[in-house]
């Protein structure tokens, strides 16, 4: 069965769980706890922000190197779910839900992709 990769896309800086409405949490775990017992969460997790991360680049045959935060950068990555779904359909539908559990004055954007599977052997 493929494996989609969920990137949860913020606009960093605006997204406080303080300003969340008192059902988030409950809303979110059952969702969680749902998606694992169907067995297509496969692992997930929130990132820390940019402000202590490093962007690494390749070009012209050098590394170079970008402390964060990166303000240049409107929207960022603040966290993932790898999940094994049956096709894109399905991916999208947990995605979708995943959203709707988040309070209705956020932004939160998903982009979901399948992974391309390397060859056995």
């Amino acid at each position: 069965m493929p494996r989609y990769l969920s990137l949860v896309r913020i606009e960093e800086n605006t997204i406080d769980m303080a300003s969340a409405d008192p059902g988030f949490e409950e809303r979110m775990g059952a969702l969680f706890e749902e998606i694992t017992k169907a067995g297509v969460m496969l692992d997930t997790a929130g990132l820390k922000p940019t402000a202590e991360a490093t962007r690494i680049s390749w070009s012209d045959g050098k590394l170079s190197y970008t402390d964060g935060p990166f303000t240049e950068t409107k929207e960022v990555v603040g966290g993932y779910a790898m999940m094994q779904c049956k096709d894109m359909a399905e991916a999208i539908e947990w995605g979708k839900r995943f959203l709707e559990v988040h309070p209705k004055h956020w932004t939160v954007g998903l982009e979901v992709r399948e992974v391309e599977e390397m060859p056995e052997g």
